[in-house]
C-alpha cells in the first residue's frame, strides 16, 4: 500500500506548477535549483531535451525541503523546432505569429525523487495543441498581458492564453506544465501517493 504524501519539494521556480500541487492539497516547498537550462533546440529529440532539463533540475535542487522532490520542465515543439521562453516582448510576438493557426505539440518531462532512499521515476508527457488564427493585433494585446514573458512558446494556456487555444489532444496538465495524473503514477511506483 502506498503511503500518502501531505508535502512536496519542487525544484521549479514556475507559479503554474506550485499552484498545480496546491490544487492538490499538498503544501509545498520550492527550492532553486543550481541547474542551468540550456535551450539546445537543436536536440535530436525535444522530448528527451525536456526530460534531461527535469533531470538535471532535480539533480541540483540540493537537499532542503520534504523527501518528496518533484521536478519538470516543458517545451514547445513546432515541427521539430523547439521555442523556449521568449527574450523580450518581440521574441513574444515572433513565436506566437509561428504558433498561430497551427498545430504544436508540448512536451513536459518530470522527475519525481524520494530522497529517503534514492529511488526516482522520470517520464516524459506529449499532447497537441491547436492554435487560432491569430492577427498583429490579437497577438499585441496578449503580448501586452505580460503573460508570455516566462513561458515556452510565449503562452500560457491558464488565463488569457486560453483564448488562443482552440483544441487539445492529450493531458490539459501537461500543457500547462506537470502532467498530474502521470506524476501520481511515479510517485506511487515510489510507493508513494500524492493529493
Amino acid at each position: 500500500m502506498s503511503e500518502r504524501v501531505s508535502e512536496v519539494t519542487l525544484a521549479s521556480a514556475s507559479p503554474r506548477r506550485l499552484q498545480l500541487l496546491e490544487s492538490l492539497g499538498l503544501r509545498v516547498v520550492v527550492v532553486r535549483s543550481s541547474y542551468e537550462e540550456r535551450d539546445d533546440m537543436a536536440s535530436d529529440s525535444l522530448a528527451d531535451l525536456a526530460l534531461r532539463h527535469a533531470l538535471g533540475k532535480a539533480a541540483g535542487a540540493g537537499t532542503a525541503g520534504p523527501p518528496l522532490l518533484v521536478a519538470a520542465d516543458t517545451v514547445v515543439d513546432v515541427d521539430g523546432t523547439g521555442l523556449a521562453k521568449p527574450r523580450d516582448d518581440a521574441d513574444a510576438m515572433r513565436m506566437l505569429r509561428v504558433l498561430s493557426g497551427r498545430w504544436h505539440v508540448v512536451h513536459t518531462g518530470f522527475t519525481l525523487v524520494d530522497r529517503s532512499n534514492g529511488k526516482s521515476v522520470s517520464g516524459v508527457e506529449s499532447s497537441r495543441v491547436k492554435f487560432a488564427a491569430l492577427d498583429d493585433a490579437a497577438i499585441a494585446r496578449y503580448v501586452a498581458t505580460g503573460e508570455p514573458r516566462d513561458k515556452a512558446g510565449a503562452y500560457g494556456i491558464q488565463g488569457n492564453g486560453a483564448l488562443l487555444v482552440e483544441r487539445v489532444d492529450g493531458d490539459f496538465y501537461t500543457v500547462m506544465g506537470l502532467p498530474l495524473a502521470r506524476v501520481n503514477a511515479a510517485a506511487r511506483e515510489l510507493g508513494r501517493e500524492i493529493g
